[in-house]
């Protein structure tokens, strides 16, 4: 009969947002607002570095790679959940579960390594200038982002097979918005602990070692920029900084909350705030700090859109 019980899951009732009642539309609304203002951010920024050849630089390049990255994270997660905030049977299948899954920490280990690869891009830059074009060449970007692909997405496989591979009980019900892993590992019939000790230490080379990598690298970028004479240069050598480290405090900021701590800790009300953080929030700062606190990319936006606005008409 247990054998039974386990077969019969076909598919899972998502009850993240269910204790809303009536907010539910309210939230719909914020929340379409929010993403349409992602994809809109995040194809700007695609398309004026595409356009503009003196982004056509490394640095740019892996920013392009990064905002179709969250792009398409966000398609992974939040066109289920709007749906799901007016279905009064907020459900997802069996196998639309474990693909959400699969394309989510797919897609975030990726982000997560082309961030400490951009890291990497600036302190080549700062530090060895006159060795950086042959060194952050056109063949090591693209190998750089192909590695952060792969190696993301193969974690994810190993994600998948350690989260599904288990038989579920007779509940289906996940205590979150989206198959995240911890709330759908927490439904099988198993013991998860030594799963859990597995899914963490994957954490931790995710998110804990490109992040030593990135403090490492800032101090190496800091020290050299110390030792530049004039204040202006220090200021464009600095700027050119900034927005990554925002981007870093806060990509690795909240996924560490949620996946760098012990399963006990494990709050669904303040977790579910922190999701909708990364899902949602993030992948609209990215663009924004990139285009609010670069010189160049508002330049080059003022550019692109005055070569492409329409003829005043005489």
């Amino acid at each position: 009969m247990r054998r039974q019980n386990q077969s019969m899951i076909t598919e899972f009732i998502l009850i993240g947002f269910s204790n809303l009642g009536d907010l539910q539309i309210l939230l719909f609304f914020i929340l379409l607002l929010v993403y349409l203002t992602t994809l809109m951010a995040n194809a700007t920024i695609m398309t004026v570095i595409r356009l503009a050849r003196a982004l056509h630089t490394p640095m740019y390049f892996f920013l392009f790679v990064l905002s179709c990255s969250e792009t398409c994270y966000t398609l992974a997660i939040v066109p289920k959940m709007l749906t799901n905030l007016l279905s009064t049977s907020p459900t997802i299948s069996f196998s639309g579960c474990a693909a959400q899954l699969y394309c989510f920490v797919g897609l975030a280990c990726t982000n997560c390594f082309l961030i400490a690869v951009m890291g990497y891009d600036r302190y080549v830059a700062i530090c060895n200038p006159l060795n950086y074009t042959l060194i952050v060449n056109r063949a090591t970007c693209m190998q750089l982002v192909l590695a952060s692909g792969f190696c993301g997405f193969l974690i994810s496989v190993a994600v998948n097979v350690l989260v599904f591979t288990a038989p579920f009980c007779a509940s289906n019900q996940i205590n979150h918005f989206f198959c995240d892993i911890f709330p759908v590992i927490k439904l099988g019939c198993t013991d998860s602990n030594l799963k859990e000790m597995v899914i963490f230490l994957l954490s931790i080379l995710v998110l804990l070692v490109p992040l030593v990598l990135i403090f490492i690298s800032y101090i190496f970028i800091v020290s050299a920029i110390l030792k530049i004479s004039s204040v202006e240069g220090r200021w464009r050598a600095f700027s050119t900084c900034a927005s990554h480290l925002t981007v870093v405090i806060i990509h690795y900021g909240c996924a560490s909350f949620i996946y760098l701590r012990p399963t006990s800790l494990y709050s669904s009300d303040k977790d579910r705030l922190v999701a909708v953080t990364y899902t949602v929030i993030t992948p609209l700062l990215n663009p924004l700090v990139y285009t609010l606190r670069n010189k160049e990319v508002k330049v080059a936006l003022r550019k692109v859109l005055s070569r492409y606005s329409f003829p005043k008409t005489v």
